[in-house]
Formats: C-alpha cells, sequence, structure tokens
C-alpha cells in the first residue's frame, strides 16, 4: 500500500486508463500546462501529449459539447470542470444531451464520459462558489452519480466510471485534494453503486459522503466517548444508490441520521430519508433525521460559513435527538 493525496488517486486512475486504452482523453481548463487547476492532471501532458490532454477555452458549454460528440463517435472523454460552480454552464449538454442521448436514439448512441470536478464549499469563496449540486445531478435519469470520501475509493471509482458506457459525474472536493490515504500499487477497481461502512456501531446509524464523511467520522468518536456506538456508512455512489446497505444498516441501529452538505430542501439526503422510511418504517425507533448546510446562500465570512456548513457539533445533536438523550 501507498499512502498518497487525494489529487495523486485521481492521476493515477487517469493515468492508468489513459495507458490501457487510447480512446480515453483528458480535457478542460488549464489541466494540460498547468497541471490542472488543483494538480490533478500532473504529469499527463508530458506522459500523453497535446493529442491526449487538452487545455480548453473558458467555455464549459463548448468543451462539455465537445466531450459528448467524442463519446458518440467511440471515444472515451474525461472532462473536467475546475469546480461544479463553473460546470452548471454546462448543463445543457450534460442533462439534454449525454444523459439522453442513449435513449433518445433507441440505444444506437452509447455516451461513454465522466464528467468530474470539486462540488460543494471549499473555504470562503462566497455563495457563486460554495454550492453543492450532488441533489441536481441525481435527479437527472441516464446518468450515474460518485462523490466518494478517500483517496482509495476515489481511484477505484474513478477506473469504474472511465471503462462504464453511461455518463458519469463524479463529484469531488477542493478541501480533500491533499487529503492522504493508503492505495494499492496494483490495479483495483471498485464497484459502481456499492455503498461502505467505514466504522461499525450499535446503537445509529449515520450516513455521510465526499468531505461530509470525514464531519461523521468526528461526530463518531465524539459519540464513542459518551458510549454510543454509531455505524458510518459512506453510499459512495449517490446515482445508483445501495439501499439494501442502508437498510441493513438501519435495521441493525434502528436510528438513522444523514449528513448531507447540499440544502435540505429536495435533497439528496430527503431521498435517501424517504426511501428508508418506506422500507424500515417499522425497524425504525425514532424519525430520520437530516443535518444540511442551512438554506441560504453561501456567506464569506469565515465564521458565517462555518455556521451554514454541517459540522460534528450538530451531527452529535443529532444523535441525540434520536436516541432521546439530552
Amino acid at each position: 500500500m501507498a499512502l498518497i493525496q487525494f489529487r495523486e488517486a485521481i492521476a493515477q486512475a487517469m493515468a492508468e486508463e489513459m495507458a490501457r486504452d487510447d480512446r480515453v482523453f483528458l480535457l478542460g481548463e488549464e489541466v494540460a500546462q498547468y497541471n490542472g487547476a488543483y494538480k490533478a492532471s500532473k504529469g499527463l501532458l508530458d506522459q500523453f501529449g497535446a493529442s491526449r490532454v487538452w487545455d480548453s477555452p473558458i467555455s464549459e458549454a463548448g468543451f462539455a459539447g465537445l466531450g459528448v460528440g467524442a463519446a458518440m463517435v467511440g471515444l472515451r472523454p474525461i472532462i473536467e470542470m475546475m469546480t461544479w460552480n463553473f460546470g452548471i454552464q454546462g448543463f445543457d449538454q450534460i442533462v439534454n444531451h449525454a444523459a439522453k442521448m442513449c435513449y433518445m436514439s433507441g440505444g444506437q448512441f452509447n455516451v461513454p464520459i465522466v464528467f468530474r470536478g470539486p462540488n460543494g464549499a471549499a473555504h470562503m469563496l462566497g455563495s457563486q462558489h460554495s454550492q453543492s449540486f450532488d441533489a441536481m445531478l441525481t435527479n437527472v435519469p441516464g446518468m450515474k452519480v460518485i462523490s466518494p470520501s478517500t483517496p482509495y475509493d476515489t481511484k477505484g471509482l474513478l477506473k469504474s466510471a472511465i471503462r462504464d458506457n453511461n455518463p458519469v459525474i463524479f463529484l469531488e472536493s477542493e478541501m480533500m485534494y491533499g487529503l492522504k490515504g493508503e492505495v494499492p500499487e496494483g490495479e483495483y477497481l471498485i464497484p459502481i453503486g456499492v455503498g461502505d461502512i467505514k466504522r461499525a456501531g450499535e446503537h445509529v446509524t449515520i450516513i455521510a459522503w465526499n468531505k461530509m464523511l470525514h464531519v461523521a467520522m468526528a461526530a463518531a468518536e465524539q459519540l464513542a466517548s459518551i458510549g454510543v456506538s454509531a455505524e458510518v456508512l459512506d453510499p459512495r455512489t449517490l446515482q445508483p444508490l445501495d439501499e439494501e446497505l442502508i437498510f441493513s444498516s438501519v435495521r441493525k441501529t434502528h436510528r438513522l441520521v444523514i449528513v448531507d452538505e447540499g440544502w435540505d430542501f429536495a435533497a439528496t439526503s430527503a431521498q435517501i430519508s424517504d426511501r428508508v422510511q418506506r422500507e424500515c418504517f417499522d425497524d425504525l425507533d425514532a424519525p430520520v433525521v437530516r443535518v444540511n448546510s442551512l438554506f441560504v446562500p453561501m456567506p464569506y465570512a469565515e465564521d458565517l460559513e462555518h455556521a451554514v456548513l454541517p459540522t460534528a457539533e450538530r451531527v452529535v445533536e443529532a444523535v441525540k435527538e434520536v436516541l432521546y438523550v439530552g
């Protein structure tokens, strides 16, 4: 096992798949000469050349569309969005073309394309650069949505995404690019749609993904100090969702808290809550509680940003609520 950063796991996954399949190429703003805005494509230009690693103009709609067209004729593009806050400029190409093309062509065109980049808040970047798009993107049929939390999961899932014959959205985080974790030195794949128990527990299930997984793990540590055993579940893939793993955990613990960086109205966590309360109603000993970002535009001020985002302290309070303890 090698201890590497989240950004290095991304670069390794792309390099391995580009070496394996010459149809794979990378396109996006600053991905070539600058090695990526967050250095997630470091070394790829030197290794594969300008015909496989392209710097694009500042036009998300333009290079997203180019990628869709390339995928339709048999290539396998990786499209980097510098941030999903900018990626919304390409939503017409992603939502109306990539996601629908296989259906609208009667199966004549597959669109094997990966759109990847950071999602959610970073730190003190203000309202227009701190949004979480999980709920919007999981609400579109025809696309798979992955939101990993560790370097290990990132590499294995990104390799699977690149090999998939469907459009895949890959949600990262600016705050996790420097996060280190152990990654096998040999090749491995993680199947899309399979979640993972990051910490076993007995008293309550906490579901979290992306950087909220680390908030949940911190909360689980605090809870352990007061005798509460929390099971932390990372779905890893949001669309499709590993519902059976979620149901199994809830049937064991009988309580559920969901930590979701997105706003609470019509959130991904709301969908998970609905599925659990439909399928596990008789197993629940308390209503499902969600911990979301406050329903406001993200402030720039550091203290106010902290007040908006889910925290370990808020998760601990939610767990006490479902356990009926003060």
